[in-house]
């Protein structure tokens, strides 16, 4: 039951409806038994710097940021961590005695699956398909792991060109390498971890791949094909690539892992994962 004691948890972004977030974050809560709700807001960007304010004068302990938000949110913030300031975005804002603060749990949502298999990280280059904010996420994660150098693919020239140029001033700069799709077909058989960052294969567009067909054939068997979209699961590209004997990851376990990343900070105690993956999975 909803009181005026319940502590306030949300969601910023525009569109919000399609968000998964409120249905994980509320069933962690829920099993946990804490007077705490976590509510979906709709967000124009034109509005953001009013609604951050509003946002504390109501006692929001904390909430998630998404699309369009997450780079728009970091000069209205009082601190931003180091690994939000070098993906460049901010997912996650949490109020502190100085102010909103900000940190970004995508990366750790995306290395927690890839840190269960038994890999040499040191000896892997990972190529990521696209060259968007969700690449940059994954671009510090596969850093973390201990990728000495990372492939990124894309398909507009001037996009990718900025991509690379934009890590000239961190510490990631050496170890990025941009290709034209062009020369996607030379790299795909060559790296042990293939990355999909784009929304190609996202519902309702269910029978496209970023990978073509012909080229589905140079996968390696045991490599690790990891598509970040969660819906549907498994995308076509991810099918085609468990049949050629690759380990198929899905985007559910990054946006699960994220959200309870999120939710820790928040609440300051462990929290069922397990809850809220099952509750995604029931929607």
């Amino acid at each position: 039951m909803i009181t005026g004691k319940t502590k306030l948890l949300g969601v910023i972004g525009d569109p919000i409806e399609h968000s998964l977030s409120p249905v994980m974050h509320n069933a962690a809560i829920a099993s946990l038994n804490l007077d705490y709700v976590y509510l979906p807001f709709r967000l124009k960007r034109e509005d953001l710097v009013k609604a951050i304010a509003g946002l504390a004068a109501i006692n929001l302990l904390g909430f998630n940021v998404t699309i369009p938000h997450k780079q728009a949110i970091i000069p209205l913030l009082s601190q931003v961590s180091q690994r939000a300031q070098m993906v460049g975005a901010v997912n996650t804002v949490f109020w502190t005695p100085q102010g909103w603060s900000g940190t970004n749990t995508d990366v750790a949502g995306f290395v927690a699956p890839l840190k269960a298999l038994n890999r040499d990280w040191t000896k892997i280059t990972p190529v990521i398909l696209g060259n968007g904010g969700a690449a940059r996420a994954v671009v510090v994660g596969c850093a973390e792991l201990g990728c000495p150098e990372i492939r990124v693919v894309g398909r507009d020239k001037e996009k990718l060109d900025y991509f690379k140029q934009s890590w000239a001033n961190s510490p990631l700069d050496g170890a990025i390498r941009v290709h034209s799709l062009e020369e996607l077909p030379g790299l795909v058989w060559t790296t042990e971890l293939l990355v999909n960052t784009t929304p190609v294969g996202m519902y309702p567009n269910v029978e496209s791949s970023p990978l073509a067909e012909e080229l589905m054939g140079k996968i390696q068997p045991g490599a690790i094909a990891y598509d970040l979209i969660y819906n549907p699961r498994p995308t076509k590209w991810l099918k085609a690539a468990a049949a050629r004997g690759a380990i198929a990851i899905d985007g559910l376990e990054m946006l699960v892992q994220q959200g309870a990343a999120a939710l820790e900070i928040w609440l300051q105690q462990p929290v069922p994962a397990d809850v809220m993956r099952q509750a995604c999975m029931n929607c």
